[in-house]
């Protein structure tokens, strides 16, 4: 698969702290790549590189063939890179419509709101989401249907590769479940999608490719159908006896 996007020794620091070293990342469309770590591995600056939060200090992205600059959240947006936060950054009072279109309203003299309405079905048909109203207020809303709007909001560029940060945190079986069948919705869409999760069982549901962070450094990159729950955990915690470790010892044997 082409990758259209691409990260060689990324590197990030704060100071006298290393968040990131010399990062590689590989994301094909129509690829779900899962990025695991424990806490401190990294993922949540590599997301925030990746999303314009913070400048990288050494490395290269390439998006599309070429190598980019992603100085901004806005030049993230621009290039086609959208994320989804733990968060949601929505707002409850406002219902589906508003939040879809919070900052990027349609109104060429004034607010368009059968435009609007109408964009917003097309979005959420296109993830074959489960939402009965795009007229109901967002704390009406399950979890799993706001992660829904969020990650709908998210497609209003048209991006090329989402970043999806815990998607399934703090949810149910049911909204999991709702959830999961969203990421499958983006892959067959032929978008990339980069999933933060600590949940092993949800990594090996949809990813394809299991990208393991540990202290700052890649720590393996697996194949989800060629790799146990139990080598993905040894890679993440830094066990000695892993698939990393294994498959380094077999180059050195003569």
């Amino acid at each position: 698969m082409t990758n259209v996007l691409s990260l060689r020794g990324v590197s990030k620091t704060f100071g006298a702290v290393a968040a990131l070293t010399g990062i590689d990342l590989d994301v094909a469309a129509g690829q779900v790549v899962a990025v695991v770590g424990d806490n401190g591995a990294g993922k949540s600056t590599l997301v925030k590189i990746l999303s314009g939060v913070h400048p990288r200090d050494a490395g290269t992205i390439t998006f599309e063939g070429r190598e980019v600059e992603i100085p901004t959240p806005a030049a993230a947006h621009r290039l086609g890179i959208a994320t989804v936060f733990q968060d949601l950054a929505l707002c409850e009072n406002l219902d589906v419509i508003q939040n879809l279109f919070l900052g990027q309203e349609i109104r060429p003299l004034r607010l368009d709101d059968v435009a609007m309405e109408t964009r917003s079905w097309e979005l959420l048909r296109r993830l074959s989401a489960k939402i009965p109203s795009v007229r109901v207020p967002v704390a009406a809303l399950s979890g799993g249907q706001r992660q829904t709007v969020a990650i709908a909001r998210s497609l209003l560029g048209d991006p090329k590769v989402i970043i999806l940060d815990e998607p399934t945190a703090a949810l149910g079986v049911a909204q999991t479940a709702e959830v999961l069948n969203l990421v499958e919705r983006l892959r067959e869409n032929g978008l990339g999608v980069i999933m933060i999760s600590h949940n092993m069982a949800d990594v090996r549901a949809v990813a394809d490719t299991v990208a393991v962070l540990r202290l700052g450094r890649n720590n393996g990159t697996f194949a989800v159908d060629e790799v146990s729950t139990e080598e993905i955990i040894a890679a993440i915690t830094g066990a000695t006896d892993n698939a990393v470790s294994r498959r380094t010892q077999r180059g050195r044997t003569p």
